[in-house]
């Protein structure tokens, strides 16, 4: 049996250039970065203080206020991004279909603040028992995201969510396109969903060395393949999508943005952090998702990197692609979102694979800003510091975690 065609019918997003998807998009297009200074707690003396925080969100746009303190703020993102999502596609879920839509929402680290604030509210208490919300662990627990988007539409399709550090939600939409594929839904929301810009999160990721402490300059600290990158800038927000299986999009006249046509996966195992030195694991996760849609690496015209802006991450991504596409590196279009949005982690492959599916749709990349000094080992076409219109038939979008996972997703422009 031929396997079914899926496509992206609907956009939703919340990030640090942008509460919408359109103020995003028209954010990374101008090349404007969203980072900035920490206000999420008080960063004196801190070795890092900046941070790609969402800025102006108001939850109460998309949720009543009774059930606001239910839930923590990366579960407010995703359900904001899934009402513009679901809304942007014009799918009605009801009696009819509601069996047969999903929703697959990720986060790489879930509810840590929540968990920060309990502990603080138990410190000094002889009865400490008595300081729990019987909302606590609802609100911390990865697959709340999902299970919320669920019940605000009724989707009572195949629910999950998946924890793959920053290789989360480019998994839940991969895993999203292969369930429609197979038949087990029509519709699937998907996507990914983080905020953790707090004490422990960057006081971890700092002590780790992988934050950038460029603190007196901070729209220009996200430099992804310059030669004077430092660390990635920890970001926040949400990307979910809408994909749908083609006879279901074209029955009720859906818009659609681009056709999903391959997922590719693999492991380094290799080191919890590092990535592996040969590139292997990007190299073939990259190969494996162009062998799924059955094309040849010399089809596809443009990569949303993963591009987090860390010496040794970008520099062996650009070697893993190198080694993927052979001559056919040097005429692709390589960009990093994350030079703008930072580093949202779980969330980072949904934004991007929105923003990707945006630029097949329009036929224009966005840049890859504070690009200033070439670094010999980092050699592609970056698409530096302005957008460029460009003809797109394919596109690749990359994300790979802590432990060695690799994700990528490869859309196509939609011909009918």
């Amino acid at each position: 049996m031929q396997a079914r065609r899926v496509v992206v019918t609907g956009i939703g997003l919340v990030t640090p250039v942008g509460n919408t998807t359109q103020e995003t998009w028209d954010s990374l297009l101008q090349g404007k970065s969203g980072v900035s200074r920490i206000t999420h707690f008080d960063v004196d003396g801190w070795p890092v203080q900046i941070a790609a925080e969402v800025k102006g969100f108001d939850p109460g746009q998309y949720i009543p206020q009774k059930e606001l303190r239910r839930m923590d703020r990366f579960t407010h993102f995703a359900i904001a991004a899934a009402v513009q999502a679901v809304e942007d596609s014009g799918i009605v879920i009801d009696e009819s279909n509601r069996n047969e839509v999903g929703v697959y929402i990720g986060s790489g680290i879930g509810g840590l603040p929540v968990i920060e604030r309990q502990y603080i509210k138990l410190q000094g208490s002889d009865k400490p028992w008595k300081k729990f919300s019987p909302f606590f662990i609802p609100s911390l627990i990865v697959n709340m995201a999902s299970g919320l988007v669920s019940i605000r539409f009724g989707a009572r399709g195949p629910n999950s969510a998946t924890c793959t550090a920053c290789s989360t939600s480019c998994h839940a939409i991969g895993d999203s396109f292969k369930i429609i594929q197979r038949g087990d839904a029509d519709a699937m929301i998907s996507g990914g969903t983080e905020a953790v810009i707090s004490p422990l999160t960057v006081g971890g990721f700092a002590a780790a060395r992988a934050l950038s402490s460029r603190n007196d300059e901070p729209a220009r600290a996200s430099r992804p393949f310059d030669a004077q990158r430092d660390g990635f800038v920890i970001g926040e927000g949400c990307g979910i999508i809408v994909l749908e299986e083609l006879r279901s999009a074209e029955k009720r006249g859906a818009k659609i943005y681009a056709e999903v046509v391959g997922y590719g996966m693999s492991g380094d195992a290799y080191h919890i952090t590092a990535p592996s030195e040969d590139g292997d694991g990007p190299r073939r996760v990259m190969l494996n998702a162009i062998r799924d849609a059955g094309i040849q690496p010399h089809q596809v015209d443009y990569i949303n990197a993963h591009g987090t802006s860390t010496p040794p991450g970008d520099r062996i991504e650009v070697l893993a692609i190198r080694q993927a596409f052979g001559e056919h590196a040097d005429k692709l279009a390589v960009s990093s979102t994350k030079s703008m949005t930072g580093h949202l982690l779980g969330a980072a492959g949904g934004v991007e694979s929105a923003v990707m599916a945006k630029s097949i749709a329009e036929q224009i990349v966005h840049p890859t800003i504070n690009y200033e000094f070439p670094d010999p080992e980092c050699d592609l076409d970056f698409v530096p510091n302005e957008s460029r219109e460009m003809a797109i038939e394919y596109a690749l979008s990359n994300s790979f975690g802590f432990g060695g996972t690799n994700a990528a997703v490869l859309m196509k422009r939609f011909d009918g």
